[in-house]
């Protein structure tokens, strides 16, 4: 379905509040998708930081009447960082586990999301990953494969024996993405799968968010786990990425946010897209490669050489 089709009715839903308070006004059962970076407990302008406890503790509640709101055939594509208190690291996905698997869902991929660029420790190895955690609501949920596959790195590949002898050996649409980082070279293309940029200063979709999601990431959730018309849901809207990767396949779209000046940031983004002038990373982008010429990226010679 083409934006021009679908943005004349299809218009997302932003609610200003508290989203452990406002998600008990969601029907049951009515979430295809939710998908969503919560705050990580960092100290940024839109958290207190707290102890690890005390961060965790309301969120029971949340996932608990997040699963009675989620349709039986329902995903959640809960996307997190780590915690960090005087240099020790607290991969919150640990932690997010149990409460999810407390309150009936079931894990199906902990999704390794692969960046380039970070902050650059000197104490420990500098990070460049994150994860999703997908849950199902049930064993009956809905994963569309074919629109999600990849280019297979041997698509001529035939059967060497046995009753399919000669015949194709995988799917002419391509192959299953693997859960992490994996490049699949082509004639005409690179898919470096779940090697997604964030969003830093020289990102097209970059605005004042200081934790900001990338749409790219977003897009593949939406396509892999829900259908055009489907509710797609962000109890942490910030500036609308998640409204945005929805919107741009059809998915009616619900999202809370507690910051005025980041809804504001959510609703321009939104006119933006409708306009046609929203500046969005392409889906499937190569990552750029540096060759070696650029100005500011030749080896000084002073340098010593490698070993």
């Amino acid at each position: 379905m083409t934006l021009d089709k679908f943005m004349t009715y299809l218009l997302p839903t932003f609610r200003l509040g508290n989203s452990f308070e406002l998600i008990k006004e969601i029907p049951d059962n009515s979430i295809q998708l939710t998908v969503s970076s919560p705050p990580y407990n960092i100290g940024k302008e839109y958290e207190p930081r707290v102890s690890l406890e005390a961060y965790l503790a309301p969120y029971r509640d949340l996932i608990a009447d997040l699963f009675t709101k989620t349709k039986p055939t329902g995903s959640v594509a809960w996307q997190v960082g780590s915690h960090v208190d005087h240099g020790e690291i607290f991969p919150l996905d640990i932690w997010f586990y149990q409460l999810f698997k407390d309150a009936g869902f079931q894990l199906r991929n902990r999704i390794v999301w692969h960046y380039e660029h970070g902050l650059h420790a000197s104490l420990r190895l500098s990070g460049r990953y994150e994860t999703i955690l997908w849950f199902t609501k049930s064993e009956d949920y809905l994963f569309n494969l074919d629109l999600i596959r990849v280019p297979s790195k041997y698509p001529g590949k035939l059967h060497f024996k046995g009753a399919k002898k000669g015949l194709p050996s995988g799917n002419p649409l391509g192959k299953n993405p693997t859960d992490a980082w994996e490049n699949v070279l082509t004639e005409d293309w690179e898919w470096a799968w779940w090697n997604i940029p964030n969003v830093k200063s020289n990102h097209p979709e970059k605005t004042e968010h200081p934790c900001q999601f990338p749409v790219e990431l977003v897009q593949r959730c939406v396509l892999a786990l829900s259908v055009p018309g489907d509710l797609v849901f962000d109890p942490f809207l910030g500036v609308a990425s998640s409204a945005i990767g929805a919107l741009m396949h059809g998915r009616e779209f619900l999202g809370f946010e507690m910051s005025p000046a980041y809804l504001a940031t959510a609703e321009q983004r939104v006119a933006e897209l409708a306009a046609g002038t929203l500046k969005v990373r392409a889906l499937g982008k190569p990552i750029y490669q540096p060759t070696g010429r650029e100005k500011t990226a030749q080896r000084p010679e002073s340098w010593p050489k490698s070993q």
